[in-house]
């Protein structure tokens, strides 16, 4: 398992455009990408679970990557966050 935290930069945090772009990007991946947030997680290709998280400006955020191609997607997902969140 591939894992890294992230702290959102988004003034708005993951609502629904940001969400749904993160959507697309998990769904390229073969992997299952997982995002938690305290106690709370959800699957990165589930928007509505996303939102549900209510992840605001400030808040830290952990993405566990897990499945045949975690490498690759760890990589893509951290860029991914660092120029969309």
């Amino acid at each position: 398992m591939q894992k890294f935290s992230y702290v959102i930069k988004d003034e708005v945090g993951i609502h629904a455009r940001p969400a749904g772009l993160l959507v697309k990007e998990a769904k390229k991946h073969e992997s299952k990408i997982t995002i938690v947030k305290g106690d709370k997680s959800a699957d990165a290709t589930k928007l509505m679970a996303l939102m549900g998280l209510g992840v605001k400006c400030g808040d830290s955020v952990d993405v566990e990557i897990e499945g045949a191609d975690e490498a690759d997607a760890c990589e893509e997902m951290k860029t991914f966050f660092e120029s969309n969140l």
